[in-house]
């Protein structure tokens, strides 16, 4: 932080009194003032990528949470799976029928006689996050990423995170009265014949996977905006610790055309180092309006 600047009264009195000598003793204050707004700049870039690399960090556990889920849910459709071609290549196994479900719902009937699962309906994104998820997606280079979703707003990736565990939760939602007649019939049809039981469990088998294999579908469309949004808020980080590094550039020009003009008040080189300090602070100036425009 630039330090105030007060001129002795003895150097005062060695102005000239007229338009150059208040030009002359004004400039170290108003480079003190640019400084100082400069130095408040660089603070508050470095306080804004600060704040975006922790925003980012708690997104990366998140989307971690649903890689994991993700993972999970693809093992477990794998092991209903071999499950399932165990029983077919050790037992007969009779086709379920819906006579041996009384009371199923229509729902439950279709998910274990038909292997017709409800729809889980995949989020639908905006065309700028369905463009920047293709290079992600495809493990493409990092530069490409960047280049796609420099476009996308932070708004648009919010809306399609809602969309996507929306779909989550409503293909949840739709598959809860199936898994509970699924467990209900587990154990009243386990103790009955045989036969009808290893066909009941063939088709629980069979719902399971493909349960499972829908769900991690959802998870990793949910993991995938998180990774986005992980990787806007980094981009976004680098580029405010730009800025703070800019900035603090233009604070320390400042801060020497503070020095600078107050030699001339003190020397008999006035004019000299008078532009001196005029071009240092202008150059501040103009370097940090760039920044601040376009950087």
């Amino acid at each position: 932080m630039a330090a105030k600047i007060q001129i002795p009264d003895e150097l005062k009195q060695d102005l000239p009194p007229n338009k150059w000598g208040k030009i002359l003793g004004v400039t170290p204050i108003v480079m003190t003032v640019i400084a100082t707004m400069l130095a408040g700049l660089a603070s508050s870039e470095m306080t804004k990528a600060q704040y975006d690399r922790s925003l980012a960090a708690q997104l990366q556990s998140k989307a971690g949470d649903q890689w994991s889920y993700y993972q999970a849910k693809k093992l477990r459709s794998a092991v209903a799976r071999n499950t399932l071609d165990l029983l077919a290549a050790t037992s007969e196994i009779a086709p379920l029928t819906a006579d041996v479900l009384p009371q199923a719902d229509a729902a439950t009937v279709a998910a274990l006689v038909h292997n017709q699962l409800p729809e889980a309906a995949p989020a639908k994104f905006d065309d700028r996050v369905n463009a920047a998820l293709e290079p992600l997606e495809n493990a493409r280079p990092e530069a490409e990423i960047a280049a796609a979703l420099v476009k996308v707003p932070p708004a648009a990736l919010a809306e399609s995170l809602l969309a996507a565990q929306a779909s989550a939760t409503a293909f949840d939602n739709a598959t809860k009265s199936v898994n509970k007649a699924v467990d209900k019939y587990d154990e009243s049809l386990m103790a009955g014949d045989k036969n009808v039981f290893r066909g009941f469990s063939a088709a629980r088998l069979r719902y399971t996977a493909a349960r499972y294999d829908s769900e991690s579908r959802l998870n990793l469309s949910i993991a995938s905006i998180y990774e986005l949004q992980v990787r806007q808020n980094n981009y976004s980080a680098e580029k405010h610790h730009r800025r703070s590094g800019k900035f603090f550039y233009g604070m320390l020009a400042s801060q020497m055309a503070v020095i600078i003009s107050t030699f001339a008040i003190a020397a008999r080189q006035r004019n000299f180092l008078w532009s001196v300090a005029a071009t240092a602070g202008a150059a501040a100036v103009a370097f940090s309006v760039y920044v601040f425009l376009y950087v």
